[in-house]
C-alpha cells in the first residue's frame, strides 16, 4: 500500500488500519546513491517524562474546493492538523483519526480539522542526507477553543496531549498495541484518554503497558456517559 497524506486520492492512509507501515528503506550504500538516498537510523529514544513526488493533477485540472469545507475548516473553535508528504524527506500521516473537515493546500500538503474531544494518532517521519531526524507518534485530544492545550508541532492550536513517543522502536511498539486494540473490535478513536496517558507513562519507565480488553472499554463509555 502506499502511504501518503490522509484521505488524499492514491497517496494513502487515513483512519484505523493495521500497522503496514514502515521507515523508508535506502540503499545500503549511500556514497552509491542520489544524495536525497539516507541512511535509515533510528532516532533518539523517547524522552522520560510523564504524562497526567507527481503531482496528482495538472493545476489547471485541480479538483474544485468545495465551499462549506472551506467554511469549516476555518472555524477556529476546530483544532487543525497539518500534515505534508514528501516523500523519502517528510512524511505525515494519520494512525487513526476521523476529521470533521479536510482542506487541499496543495499537491503535498492538506489541513485536517477536529472538533473538541475527538482523539487522532499523528505520525511525523523526516530524514536528511544523513538519516532518520524525526520519527514521532503524537496521540492528541482535540480541545475547545478557550481550554487549556499543549504546543503540538503540526496542531492549531495544540490539544490535550495524551502519548507521545520518540524513536521508530516505541513508535511500532505503539503500533503493535493499536493493532490489538482494533483486533478486539473497539475504534482507537474511542479508547479511553487515561489509557494512551498509562501506555506513555510505562513505556517512559520501561515497563510493559497492561492491555484494554472490551471489559475495560464498556466501563469507560459507561462512565462517560454520566460525565457532564
Amino acid at each position: 500500500m502506499q502511504h501518503g497524506l490522509s484521505g488524499t486520492a492514491g497517496l494513502g492512509r487515513s483512519g484505523t488500519e493495521s500497522s503496514d507501515y514502515r521507515e523508508p528503506e535506502w540503499p545500503s550504500n549511500p556514497q552509491k546513491s542520489a544524495p536525497k538516498f539516507a541512511l535509515n537510523l533510528a532516532n533518539k529514544e523517547s524522552f522520560g517524562f510523564l504524562l497526567t513526488s507527481d503531482r496528482l493533477w495538472t493545476d489547471s485540472a485541480a479538483p474544485p474546493r468545495k465551499p462549506a469545507e472551506t467554511r469549516v475548516s476555518d472555524d477556529p473553535s476546530l483544532t487543525h492538523v497539518t500534515l505534508v508528504w514528501r516523500e523519502g524527506s517528510q512524511e505525515d500521516w494519520l494512525k487513526f483519526g476521523k476529521p470533521i473537515a479536510e482542506r487541499i493546500v496543495d499537491r503535498r500538503q492538506r489541513i485536517e480539522s477536529y472538533a473538541a474531544g475527538q482523539v487522532f494518532g499523528l505520525v511525523r517521519w523526516a530524514s536528511n542526507d544523513y538519516g532518520t531526524v524525526r520519527s514521532t507518534l503524537d496521540i492528541v485530544r482535540a480541545v475547545a477553543g478557550t481550554a487549556p492545550c499543549v504546543p503540538v508541532p503540526q496542531v492549531d492550536p495544540g490539544g490535550d496531549l495524551l502519548l507521545s513517543v520518540h524513536g521508530w522502536p516505541k513508535v511500532a511498539q505503539v503500533f503493535r498495541l493499536i493493532d490489538a486494540i482494533e483486533a478486539s473490535g473497539i475504534d482507537p478513536c474511542d479508547v479511553a484518554p487515561d489509557h494512551w496517558r498509562h501506555i506513555h507513562n510505562r513505556l517512559s519507565g520501561r515497563e510493559v503497558p497492561r492491555g484494554y480488553s472490551p471489559a475495560r472499554h464498556r466501563a469507560w463509555l459507561q462512565r462517560k456517559a454520566l460525565l457532564p
